[in-house]
């Protein structure tokens, strides 16, 4: 018997009956964001409770009419995470009328330079998302995610790629003993960025193999990085209260 935080044990088979309050505010969390097999191994409830009770807590609405500044903000975030049926669901909103949002949103790109939270949400997204999808999410151009993405040593996931069927094609070669040896001397003082440009590697790449290996950040760098993040988190709030 596992512990689990709907319940003091978790057992071996799935739940049934009646859901706790704590499970219908988690669904609701989740639904759209993850699949219906992920959400019901965390939940431990069989796949087929956990679409009944989507569906009873998002029933398919027929709303149209104009969106809000807000509506085409929880679009996005849905958006490439699940199918337009269930976005329509969640938003209450037909699937043509997200549809046609959706083509809207394409026809708008910006060549604005890219802000710091926009780099932090792309870091996010990136892996488990399409180009295409990434790039009305940001309101930019094809070029423009894939060019961050190359400079910032973004790759996709690879269950991400094993769910598109193709993770093969993008697949990155094993480390050699002289990657092994460079990523060990490199690591300690390094961004992982730095070393991911430097050795032709992602980003996750680098972290999952320092992460294997064992490898630390020292002290001195880590604290760097601490005011790095502070400075961008104050110059970010310098920002708005310039535009206020």
């Amino acid at each position: 018997m596992r512990g689990s935080r709907w319940g003091r044990e978790k057992p071996d088979r799935p739940r049934r009956g009646r859901w706790s309050p704590a499970e219908v505010a988690r669904l609701q969390e989740l639904y759209g964001l993850r699949d219906d097999e992920s959400i019901a191994r965390e939940l431990n409830r069989p796949v087929a409770s956990v679409r009944k009770t989507a569906e009873s807590l998002f029933p398919m609405a027929t709303r149209t009419g104009p969106w809000t500044a807000k509506d085409v903000l929880a679009l996005k975030r849905y958006l490439g995470a699940t199918t337009h049926e269930v976005i329509a669901r969640v938003l209450g909103r037909t699937p043509e009328e997200v549809r046609k949002q959706i083509t809207e949103l394409k026809r708008l790109q910006s060549a604005r330079r890219w802000t710091q939270e926009e780099i932090a949400e792309l870091k996010r997204l990136y892996g488990r998302r399409s180009d295409e999808d990434v790039a009305i999410i940001f309101g930019r151009s094809l070029e423009s995610i894939r060019k961050q993405a190359r400079r910032l040593c973004l790759a996709k996931d690879k269950a991400f790629l094993r769910k598109l069927g193709g993770a093969s094609a993008t697949s990155m070669p094993r480390w050699s003993a002289d990657e092994i040896e460079r990523l060990t001397e490199l690591y300690s003082s390094y961004s992982n960025l730095e070393i991911a440009q430097i050795l032709d590697r992602s980003v996750k790449s680098v972290v999952s193999k320092a992460h294997h290996l064992g490898l630390r950040k020292h002290r001195a760098r880590l604290q760097e990085m601490g005011r790095e993040n502070v400075s961008r988190r104050y110059d970010k709030h310098e920002k708005h209260g310039e535009a206020r």
